[in-house]
């Protein structure tokens, strides 16, 4: 599969969301190819982090942050992983245009904030565009950076909200504000690397990489 992680709205985590899943599945044995389709780079120095500090499984990573290059190297490459997941920026731009004509799925993160559920319509456009493109691009909207309360009215609210905007269907697992999560990403791991582990956050972690994946490890 390859997914995209993006949202024309920044700072919705994506990329510790991104970081996150390509770990996870490297973990559970698939070849995985990380790529880094924001001009700031984050994604990259976060898998430098993990490899100068020997860390197991190593990702493969590569940065692409022009939508002409990104779009002839997945299209020369994807064959080779099992699995693509590409960190756009946040923004418009044409990394992001090009992510999506080759995507299988978008994953759109967004935080309980009325500005974030605002830009979903943003985001919904382009991807209207891309499936005039091609068929079949398969848009998520996750709640990221939730509210910690099960009962938070602020994290039910926005996910109400996507339901007003047609291009996506929500993704029923939140990811909430841990520390540990911005802890990993900044270290170059995953939530569940981290000693001790928080297993709350393992666990929303899984559970979106289940949705997204299956629940399956490569034999």
């Amino acid at each position: 599969m390859i997914l995209t992680v993006g949202n024309t709205k920044g700072g919705v985590g994506k990329t510790t969301l991104a970081v996150g899943i390509a770990i996870t599945l490297a973990r559970r044995g698939f070849d995985v190819w990380l790529v880094d389709a924001d001009r700031q780079g984050t994604a990259q120095t976060a898998i430098s982090i993990r490899a100068e500090s020997g860390q197991t499984p190593g990702i493969a990573c590569s940065s692409y942050p022009d939508g002409p290059a990104l779009r002839a190297q997945v299209q020369q490459q994807a064959t080779k992983f099992d699995h693509v997941i590409i960190d756009a920026g946040g923004r418009d731009s044409t990394a992001l245009r090009a992510a999506l004509v080759l995507s299988d799925t978008l994953l759109v993160p967004f935080q309980p904030r009325s500005y974030d559920v605002w830009a979903l319509d943003d985001i919904g456009a382009l991807v209207d565009e891309a499936r005039s493109v091609r068929d079949g691009l398969k848009a998520l909207a996750v709640l990221n950076c939730a509210d910690a309360s099960e009962t938070s009215a602020d994290n039910a609210e926005a996910a109400a909200a996507v339901a007003e905007v047609p291009q996506f269907e929500y993704l029923a697992t939140p990811v909430r504000r841990r520390k540990s999560f911005s802890n990993a990403a900044g270290a170059g791991l995953s939530v569940q690397e981290l000693k001790p582990a928080d297993k709350k956050a393992v666990n929303e972690l899984e559970a979106l990489v289940d949705a997204l994946f299956g629940n399956t490890k490569k034999d």
